[in-house]
């Protein structure tokens, strides 16, 4: 997904996407640490960086809200 996708989700539908990729990233990680190899290696890092597109989209509203009412 792009981070304009993302950013267009719900605040509900971003956390689940968060959870569902924390989960299959832990997954991941435990076959990388019983030193199995992956069947894609670069899904990892692709995990890593949905995670850090969707908070930053998150932080990116809370800002936005915090202008609004200060402005």
């Amino acid at each position: 997904m792009t981070f304009k996708q993302l950013k267009s989700l719900s605040f509900e539908d971003q956390q689940k996407k968060i959870a569902e990729s924390k989960v299959e990233l832990l997954k991941l990680n435990g076959q990388v640490a019983t030193g199995t190899a992956p069947k894609s290696p670069g899904r990892i890092r692709q995990l890593k960086k949905i995670i850090a597109h969707i908070l930053t989209a998150q932080n990116e509203q809370k800002e936005e809200e915090i202008s609004k009412q200060n402005g």
